[in-house]
């Protein structure tokens, strides 16, 4: 009884901490809605600090990629096969393809051989349409679909994540303790792999909505560690003074959990040298650290470093969000540090991590236990250009969608390695090299979908600004300091000032989905800049809406 009012208090704190500042900045639906999800997320968060790590994460995996064909296709027999109306079950029909057939199939050819036939067949589905931004259409019939068509029905979910900060709904996905389980394995293997127990723990992620800074204090307790210090960019008062509320909300809870996390320090606008000189002082005090954060952050803290000829050398950043490209890569190995990058997506989880054998390009270990993952050449969409898309199915029976053949609007190559490291004695001796986004617009951890960014070039952008489609273009730069956002308006329309052309996209991003997060992250890193000159154009002389420059 005692531990039962125990946590019903704790998660009352949790509620008045975050409805103290959402009430009075934010129209009652979003806060019925983001309380309601804050609640679950509260008491998922109580649950999972209460179970045990798995005790054997080594065997678990193994004998998951031993059997990660048949318990495939035992979870497609109940919740595709067995339920006409979901929207696989309707595409492997028009395919003429059985459950028997597909097993017959994948135990001939083999899985991922076998995924590529099906998809050749019409059992797929873009980033669109499983986002359902447009219908499902095959041999000219529509397939009915709606957010929870893909669930994994055979697993309750608790702990949901939600994708971005947006206005809009975005991506909520619910995962159970045992997925949440499953998933701690991966990070006990990246600690093994570079010797994480020698070294602190150091985050410079955002607060909430994005849960990457709640969730570097919870793993880091779950191995036995615990988060030595939480960097991080809180946006104003006035817009994130309830995201902020709630965030201190949960590090209170989980620090009642025994996680002993850390609440966070914000950085002031475009200024990383608080991170640098506090691993300096990590590293001279005998402490090498460990940095948690996305590309550009570790792009901005290693120029941080250079510029106030701070000693950071050593330092392992291990890094997410958007591609690590050459030019990101020399920035951060100019310092003496050494950057791996992870491949995640808030709808599939963790895909994969670089091992400490991955010293060049963007390439992580495919986690071949949980996703089975093919590539076919396409044209990106608002481009010309043709890239190697890339689609994945989940495989693990916990996983809280059962998604075959997804594309995420990503691009790469599926090839074997052959590395001596922790994920390739496990099994795991497939990566994902050349990894890239395509139809979203990236930088410093944040995407937006290309579609949602056309409409405001296109539509939003004339109608408050004048002009017409042709006239806006966003331009995404390669800098020695990390991704810096052009916005290129024509001189044919007239302009009262480029600083109110800035707060009109910036307020238009803001309502598009995941346009709260990379707001936040452009006024702070004083990324994004407009200049009045004709859009670039492409070699064969198109004017795309997205134009991508490499490095200056």
């Amino acid at each position: 009884m005692q531990a039962l009012l125990s946590e019903k208090l704790n998660l009352l704190r949790v509620s008045i901490l975050f409805a103290s500042g959402a009430v009075a900045s934010l129209e009652a639906s979003r806060v019925i809605r983001e309380a309601t999800f804050y609640s679950r997320l509260a008491l998922g968060i109580v649950r999972l600090m209460r179970t045990s790590p798995l005790a054997d994460p080594h065997g678990v995996v193994q004998e998951q990629i031993a059997h990660r064909e048949e318990r495939f296709l035992a979870t497609l027999r109940c919740t595709v096969f067995g339920v006409p109306e979901n929207p696989f079950a309707r595409m492997f029909a028009r395919a003429g393809c059985s459950h028997e057939d597909f097993a017959q199939m994948i135990r001939r050819d083999g899985l991922e051989a076998t995924l590529a036939a099906v998809h050749r067949e019409g059992v797929y589905l873009t980033h669109d349409e499983f986002k359902g931004r447009t219908p499902i259409v095959r041999s000219g019939e529509q397939i009915p679909s709606n957010e929870n068509s893909f669930d994994n029905t055979l697993v309750r979910g608790l702990i949901g994540t939600m994708s971005s900060g947006s206005r809009s709904r975005g991506t909520v996905t619910s995962e159970s303790i045992a997925f949440r389980l499953y998933r701690e394995s991966y990070y006990r293997f990246v600690q093994e792999e570079f010797n994480l127990d020698k070294r602190l723990a150091i985050a410079v992620e955002a607060i909430l909505p994005s849960q990457n800074g709640i969730s570097s204090c919870l793993k880091t307790a779950r191995v036995g560690s615990r988060l030595d210090h939480w960097f991080s960019i809180g946006g104003s008062l006035r817009d994130s003074f309830h995201y902020r509320a709630a965030t201190n909300g949960f590090v209170l809870l989980s620090n009642m959990l025994g996680a002993q996390g850390c609440y966070p320090e914000y950085l002031a606008a475009n200024d990383y040298s608080p991170a640098a000189r506090w691993i300096n002082q990590r590293i001279a005090d005998g402490h090498p650290c460990v940095v948690e954060t996305n590309v550009s952050s570790a792009v901005r803290i290693s120029t941080a470093a250079l510029a106030d000829d701070i000693d950071i050398s050593g330092t392992i950043f291990l890094v997410g969000g958007e591609t690590l490209t050459a030019a990101k890569r020399k920035a951060i190995e100019a310092t003496g540090g050494r950057p791996y990058p992870n491949y995640w997506t808030t709808e599939l989880g963790p895909v994969g991590y670089a091992c400490r054998q991955m010293n060049d390009g963007n390439c992580v270990h495919l986690f071949h236990d949980a996703f089975a993952a093919i590539s076919h050449k396409q044209l990106a969409p608002l481009s010309d250009t043709e890239v190697n898309s890339l689609s994945f199915t989940t495989l693990l029976p916990s996983a809280p969608r059962v998604l075959i053949n997804v594309e995420m609007d990503d691009a790469g190559v599926v090839e074997k390695t052959n590395c001596d490291c922790v994920f390739s004695r496990l099994g795991m001796n497939y990566r994902l090299s050349h990894l890239s986004s395509f139809g979203k617009l990236t930088g410093s951890g944040m995407s937006l979908v290309g579609s949602d960014v056309l409409e405001i070039l296109e539509v939003k952008l004339p109608q408050q600004l004048g002009g017409a489609a042709g006239d806006y273009q966003l331009v995404e730069r390669e800098t020695r300091t990390g991704s810096t956002i052009e916005l290129r308006v024509s001189p044919r329309v007239r302009l009262t000032s480029l600083e109110q052309a800035r707060e009109g996209f910036l307020e238009a991003i803001r309502g598009c989905y995941g346009g709260s997060l990379a707001v936040r992250d452009w006024r702070h890193g004083e990324a994004v800049e407009v200049v009045q000159a004709e859009p670039l154009r492409t070699s064969s002389g198109k004017v795309l809406p997205l134009h991508l420059l490499t490095g200056d």
